[in-house]
């Protein structure tokens, strides 16, 4: 009777931590990674006889197993996920970097568009009038646009 029980709450793991496994894939963030490795990995365990809640030694087996499982998930997912960090760019990381007009940029208004890394911002001018499709360099920010100078 108590094989059976152990043989049942393994397979109850194992399913626990195939259904993380899921949440994980359609949410990725490596919350459920670790937990669901951990479960299937003790409900193996009970599957094979491992007594790993009454016994000493199955207790100790248990533990050992979990932790090498995490480590070694948490190790391959590591691997896997890119090192690049994410890419981000505030209006005042633009200045002294060039870019295109979209819409004509003049001195007395924000209605000018410049383009610049692939992003459209809200641009005046130095001075006069630039037409579209001129290069610009961002000169500096000023609350929600930034500033630009013909670049000659």
């Amino acid at each position: 009777m108590v094989l059976l029980e152990g043989i049942a709450l393994g397979w109850v793991l194992i399913v626990l931590g195939a259904l993380l496994l899921l949440v994980e894939v359609f949410s990725p963030g490596f919350f459920a990674t670790v937990p669901a490795t951990v479960l299937i990995i003790l409900g193996v365990l009970l599957l094979l006889g491992v007594d790993i809640f009454n016994s000493g030694w199955g207790v100790l087996i248990g533990v050992i197993v979990a932790i090498c499982a995490a480590a070694i998930t948490v190790w391959m997912y590591g691997r896997i996920t890119p090192d690049d960090s994410p890419t981000t760019i505030s209006r005042d990381s633009l200045v002294g970097k060039t870019g295109r007009v979209v819409k004509p940029v003049d001195a007395t208004t924000l209605n000018g568009k410049v383009l610049i890394s692939g992003m459209e911002w809200s641009a005046h001018s130095t001075g006069s009038l630039i037409v579209a499709e001129k290069q610009v360099r961002v000169v500096s920010s000023e609350g929600v646009h930034i500033v630009v100078e013909e670049v000659e």
